[in-house]
This record gives C-alpha cells, structure tokens and sequence, in this order.
C-alpha cells in the first residue's frame, strides 16, 4: 500500500510545503496554508498526465498546424467571447457571483448545443428535479439533453466513456472530489486533482468541456490560480447580480482573443443575447446632464459607447474622497495632477466620484479625455452638448495620446448618430472621412479644454 505522508497547500496559489507556517513561502498570503493528506507516490493528472500530446522530440517545421473546428452554439454573444464558437477538447472555465446566472446560461448552451449532438449535464449542487424546473422555466423541457447528479470524478468520467457526449457541463468543479485523496470536495488538493483529470479526459477524447467554478469575495475563482492555467478558457460575469444586464468577459482564451465582451439581459426566459450593447449603455436624458460625457472604449474586436459620470462637490473632510466605480482608482489621481499642473483646475478641496454606467468595468487608457471633460462640467455645472462623443489617452506632460482603432470607434459613434467628435489629431482618419461627424483634432490638454 502506498504510504501517506501530510502536506500542507496554499488555497490562493497552490504551493505545496512540508511544514505549517502563517505566511505562504511563495505568495506571501497569510493563514492560506490547509493541511492536506496526500498520497505518495502517486502522480497527479496535472503532473506527467500526458494529454498535451506526444512526449517525444519533434522539430516544430515538422509538426503539422491542424485547423481547429468550430461547434457554433447559436447563441451569438456566447460564441463572440468564445471566439467564434467553442473547440472540440477545450476546457472553458465560467465563474461569476452567487444567482447571476452561470447555471442558467450553460443550460441554454447545452440544450442548443444537444439539438446538434449528444450532451452531458452533470450537476453536483442540485438535484435533477431542480434542473428540471429550471429547464421548464426556460422553456427548454424538449431538449435531448442527458442529466445525471454525481460528484465522483471517477464516476463522472465512466459516464463520458459510456455515453460518448460531444460536449459536457460540470456544475461545479468545487463538488468535484477523486477516491484518490482523503481531502474533503472543494480543497485546494481536490480541485487541482478533480479538474486536471477531467481536462485529460477532454484532450484525449475531443469533448468539450465547460466547468462552472465558485468565486471568492475578490471576485476571483475559488481554489488556487492553477486552475486558470490549466484550463484553455476562462470566462467571467462582471456584472452585479441584481442588475437586468449581464457582462461576459474573457480573460483567457487559446482559440481566439482575449478581453472579448459579451451582453445579455437576464429575463424570465433566460439570458437573450443584446445584439446592440451600445444602445443599453446610453440610456440618458436627451438635453444631458451636468458631469456627463459619451466615450467610445475598445472591447476585444468591438467598440462600444459607454456613459462616464462623475461628481464633483466640495469636501468638509481634510483628506477629500476619490471613488471610482468601473475604472481605476489610481488612475484618477494621476488625471487630477494633470488636470491641475497643464489644465489649471485644481480639486484638492473637492470629493471627486467616477462612475462607468451600466455596470461595466475597464482599464482602458482611452477614457482619460472623457473623465476629465465630465469633471470639468460636474465642476462648472454646465451639460455638454449634445451629439458630442470623446476618447483619448492623456499623458502626464499634458498631451493627449492615440488610442488603439480611432476609426472604428468613429464609426460606431456616427452609427449611433453622435455628429461632433473631440479625439486626439493621430486618430483621425487619412483614408476617408466621416461625413456625419465634426472632427475636432487635438494634441495638449489644453487644445481641448479651450474647446469647452
């Protein structure tokens, strides 16, 4: 028999040690060490699993380039983020807050997913008959969709050899547990076991897999960041729960790109797909509003028109207060020094609040011009006019900077019906002009506040 020895595991990073200490020797995160029984010396499925491909040595001229096929779910949204639809083997990890709608939105893939192939639902947290209401709910009771309730990895990967899905949903990763350890489900040991041998069982038999996972209070999945790794995608809501619109977004992606956003609005038949996001994120008053301004961001391969607030107000405090929701906070304090060094407004007296409507988060640089345009007119308390849109990246002496596809942003904004546009002089285009639009080229900061 083999012999077992104890070991102690960092729940944030997964670092395995010999001896319990208050502080993870590699993340430096404190009382994340649990004491975990492993069995020695038994090689995990993360560990010379093998399902990558061949282990013998290959020049890379001579390794062919295969052409991965696409499985379109018909849900449009879904299969933007996924890069055009998901890939036979791949591993797609989705977490999000507690009731926004992960279960729900599976439930729809796998049963548009079924009418193509067979399908697996495996649930861990509900009972069949829970599922089965939810499908009923949705309007989805006719599907040929295969259920079964198991927690068992083992078990769960007998019934994929059995029944030979083309694609299989596990909800959740975090009731997973292997006979191979004594730890209990949801331990950091169990996690990386359970998912490194359900991501093998995929590699090796082309089906796709798509792991619902838990997320901590940060907002990140639950369980050490390996998991991440080793998945091939990585998808998560950033909405709140309790607002009507959900955002996807994918953080990780082998088989397309990376940052890609997709919308949906939560109704009682289910999440349906917002095919112009642009419009629910400028839901205003049509004369505008003091402290408001349209921006155009950059999402993945699409543009999109967001609303940026902000509120400007005199502070009673001695240390006046910056907030921020949807962008970053330090970038705020920056824009403000040079907003008062090279544009002569100062708000060290002011609270200063930023916020990024529809619930959105960003870090995109390009936003910088619009945040300084809403406070100066939250400041002043004059609206901007109408029809006015605006993006670009301010820099710290002053200049405004080019964001990445200037012209698509244009685009999307004449679309919209936006006709003056205050964007930074390399942004304009060369090729052909906007006819709908006013172009208003500038290069310092204070070009543009002169046009205000």
């Amino acid at each position: 028999m083999a012999k077992s020895r104890e070991r102690y595991v960092c729940e944030a990073c997964g670092t395995e040690v010999s001896r319990w200490s208050g502080r993870c020797p590699d993340c430096g995160a404190w009382n994340t060490l649990n004491e975990v029984s492993r069995i020695a010396p038994r090689s995990s499925g993360l560990r010379g699993g093998g399902y990558a491909g061949t282990t013998d040595v290959v020049p890379l001229n001579a390794v062919k380039a295969e052409t991965h096929h696409r499985i379109v779910t018909g849900i449009g949204e879904f299969d933007r983020v996924l890069g055009g639809g998901v890939v036979g083997g791949s591993v797609i990890l989705i977490g999000g807050d507690p009731g926004i709608g992960k279960s729900t939105l599976l439930l729809q893939v796998a049963a548009r997913l079924a009418t193509q192939s067979p399908v697996l639902y495996v649930t861990g947290e509900e009972s069949p008959a829970q599922v089965a209401l939810r499908a009923a709910r949705l309007g989805l009771t006719d599907s040929a969709l295969t259920l079964a309730a198991e927690t068992r990895v083992e078990a769960v990967l007998d019934l994929i050899a059995r029944s030979g899905p083309t694609a299989v949903v596990i909800d959740s990763v975090q009731t997973m547990f292997s006979d191979a350890l004594s730890s209990t489900p949801g331990s950091v040991s169990q996690l990386r076991e359970s998912t490194a041998m359900l991501v093998r069982s995929a590699k090796q038999s082309g089906v796709v897999m798509f792991l619902v996972g838990h997320v901590t209070k940060q907002g990140a999945i639950a369980g050490p960041r390996v998991l991440e790794h080793m998945v091939d995608t990585v998808l998560y809501f950033e909405s709140d729960a309790g607002s009507r619109y959900r955002v996807i977004r994918a953080v990780k992606n082998r088989f397309g790109g990376a940052n890609e956003l997709g919308v949906f609005a939560m109704t009682t038949q289910g999440l349906k797909e917002v095919r112009n996001p642009s419009a629910i994120f400028l839901a205003r008053d049509k004369d505008g509003s003091p402290g408001s301004v349209i921006t155009v961001l950059r999402e993945g391969t699409r543009p999109l028109l967001v609303e940026i607030q902000a509120l400007v107000d005199e502070s009673p405090l001695a240390n006046p207060r910056r907030v921020v929701l949807g962008s970053d906070a330090n970038r705020l304090g920056m824009l403000l020094a040079v907003l008062h060094r090279h544009g002569g407004r100062a708000l060290y007296g002011h609270d200063v609040y930023i916020n990024v409507v529809g619930g959105l988060r960003t870090s995109e640089t390009g936003i910088d011009l619009a945040i300084i345009f809403a406070l100066i007119s939250s400041l002043s308390d004059r609206p901007l006019p109408a029809g006015l849109v605006v993006f670009g990246e301010v820099g710290l002496g002053g200049e405004i900077r080019p964001v990445y596809g200037g012209e698509e942003r244009l685009a999307e904004a004449a679309t919209q019906g936006f006709t003056r546009a205050i964007v930074p002089a390399a942004n304009i285009p060369r090729s052909r002009t906007i006819k709908t639009m006013t172009l208003q080229p500038v290069r310092v900061l204070a070009e543009a506040l002169d046009l205000l």
